[in-house]
């Protein structure tokens, strides 16, 4: 049974629902389709949790950091980092579709993250989360695996461009410093 497989029949999600809950910030309060089945997922649910969003790519030289991400959530998921990932093709790096896309992240680099369909993130076409996070942060994602961090309180407050790989100290240190605030 491949990955992907095993995630759709497992119900791979946290709480998905398309209504947001009472007490969520803006910066979360977007719903979006999941990436295995494209069913509305409310970001609401990750109210009170660290969240890392990273736009993604599977013909990028920095694909390979879907590996670092996954170990990131798997290293501070029980300390309530949730990272998320949202494959976009504004830089021409993201030509498969959703479901070849999820076959790669699951099968291929075993994430185990949520992971949200195929969408903008940059300019006119951004999703509306994206175009949230780069109002509150004032950075746009110039290339893949920009990564974005929201605080417990749903407040975009680092951002930190491809380049910077996943496991990099900057932004580990940086996910530490926030769990660390309740």
């Amino acid at each position: 049974m491949s990955a992907l497989v095993a995630v759709l029949a497992l119900g791979w999600t946290n709480e998905a629902s398309a209504d947001p809950r009472p007490n969520c910030p803006p910066m979360l309060d977007h719903t979006l389709p999941r990436l295995q089945d494209e069913q509305p997922q409310s970001l609401c649910q990750y109210v009170g949790k660290v969240v890392l969003a990273v736009n993604t790519a599977s013909a990028c030289g920095y694909t390979p950091q879907y590996e670092g991400l996954q170990k990131l959530h798997r290293r501070y998921a029980a300390r309530g980092l949730v990272v998320t990932g949202f494959p976009s093709d504004d830089f021409r790096q993201e030509p498969k579709g959703n479901r070849a896309i999820a076959e790669q992240c699951f099968d291929v680099y075993g994430v185990r993250f949520p992971m949200f369909a195929k969408s903008g993130v940059v300019g006119q076409t951004a999703n509306p989360f994206f175009a949230a996070l780069a109002r509150e942060t004032g950075e746009v994602p110039q290339w893949n695996f920009h990564k974005y961090l929201i605080d417990r309180q749903g407040r975009a407050v680092a951002s930190f461009p491809g380049a910077v790989d996943s496991l990099d100290r900057r932004l580990t240190g940086r996910i530490e410093q926030l769990l660390e605030t309740r």
